[in-house]
């Protein structure tokens, strides 16, 4: 090992492991520090190892190498698998490492970069350890109660948006952790179901994918480039995890059983407005009708001002108006998907549009100026004016019935 290796080990949080005749290097990185980049390029050119593997899942990767371009984003698509939430989610993330990036001059998760183009190379097996961010972020949403994901979307959403620079504390963590974790400190700190999905599966995940990637590989030499964070949690699980690792990955990329109440909520709603209509018109059709009116008003009216606030276009406020009272008596579809697919069809977003995206996405004006994303905010807001009106319309309805 040269002297200047030998150096760069000196200062880095490392960790050395040997299993299953496998000897693996955990090289503890600060995802905000371009000591760590270049430690990472160096130990990866070193000739010491034949493979690295990096603490990105497959779609981070895309991002990071730009094999994935926000102009292969398909909206129409997305709306339609109702994906638009996870979207909105991926790009709030990345407007807060755009801001990272503004203020300090360095892109987070630079030395992950390194480490991709040193393995490039150098002719190096590549392995992607981390778990799928979707299935992170899925697990991570459905591993607080209800009450609290209000708090979790709102902080996020404020936080991808805000003209504040970076706090101190927010940078300490992603000097050990990433991302997702600088994001959701605050959350997290204060909420043990959110830690376990964010950083103890992880931990768990990215330690059996190690041992997955290079079971029966012989004598194999790995350099593991995580966050320093997760040095601790993941030579724990690699030195004496015993799980069969298959499984474990397996448990760990599954999502959590949906609950039952969300399920069974709107087809109650369905059937007690349906059942007041009925009660209404057999008083008498002039009742049954303000009933009915009182239901279009209302929810077709909120889901429209949703998709005004949100800058829609007339013919996507009109389809507000029509489709947000038929909708929320048909569960199986919201208001928003129609309002986001119609504003999709009627402003395609151009090339242009999309290519501005990572600007466009760390201002409140940007959001509202960029097509692509303002189709996002149509279908969210629209889809949260019907769910208020639902609510309002249903308890007017009561109201004149009682």
């Amino acid at each position: 090992m040269s002297q200047e290796h030998g150096e760069i080990l000196q200062d880095q949080p490392t960790r050395r492991i040997t299993r299953d005749g496998v000897e693996y290097t955990l090289l503890g990185t600060a995802h905000v520090s371009r000591a760590s980049a270049e430690a990472v390029k160096q130990m990866a050119s070193s000739g010491e190892f034949d493979t690295v593997a990096v603490e990105l899942c497959q779609a981070r990767y895309d991002a990071l190498t730009a094999e994935r371009k926000w102009t292969d984003l398909d909206l129409y698509r997305i709306i339609r698998e109702g994906k638009a939430g996870l979207v909105m989610a991926n790009l709030a993330l990345s407007a807060y490492q755009r801001r990272i990036a503004e203020q300090f001059g360095i892109e987070p998760g630079a030395e992950m970069r390194a480490a991709t183009i040193a393995a490039k190379e150098h002719d190096l097996t590549l392995q992607l350890v981390d778990r799928d961010l979707a299935t992170t972020l899925r697990r991570s949403y459905a591993s607080v109660p209800w009450y609290k994901r209000i708090y979790l979307m709102s902080g996020l959403a404020l936080g991808m948006v805000s003209s504040d620079e970076i706090d101190e504390e927010a940078i300490e963590k992603l000097k050990e952790g990433d991302i997702l974790e600088s994001t959701f400190t605050e959350f997290a700190e204060h909420s043990p179901e959110l830690y376990e999905a964010l950083i103890a599966e992880r931990d768990r995940y990215m330690a059996a994918r190690l041992r997955e990637e290079n079971v029966d590989a012989g004598p194999r030499k790995v350099l593991v480039v995580i966050g320093a964070g997760h040095m601790e949690g993941l030579a724990k699980h690699l030195e004496s995890g015993n799980e069969d690792p298959h499984t474990e990955r397996q448990k760990l990329e599954s999502l959590p059983p949906k609950s039952r109440w969300p399920r069974v909520l709107p087809w109650a709603i369905m059937i007690l407005v349906i059942a007041g209509f009925i009660i209404g018109f057999s008083r008498s059709p002039e009742l049954g009708w303000q009933l009915v009116f009182f239901w279009v008003a209302i929810n077709g009216g909120l889901a429209a001002l949703g998709a005004l606030i949100a800058r829609g276009h007339p013919l996507t406020i009109l389809s507000a108006v029509i489709a947000a009272p038929l909708t929320s008596l048909n569960p199986t579809i919201a208001a928003g998907m129609v309002t986001g697919l119609v504003e999709s069809w009627l402003r395609k977003p151009r090339i242009s549009d999309l290519e501005n995206l990572r600007f466009d996405i760390t201002t409140v004006k940007g959001w509202f100026r960029n097509p692509a994303t303002r189709i996002l905010l149509v279908f969210f807001l629209s889809n949260l004016g019907s769910a208020i009106g639902t609510w309002v319309a249903g308890f007017k309805i009561f109201g004149a019935l009682s």
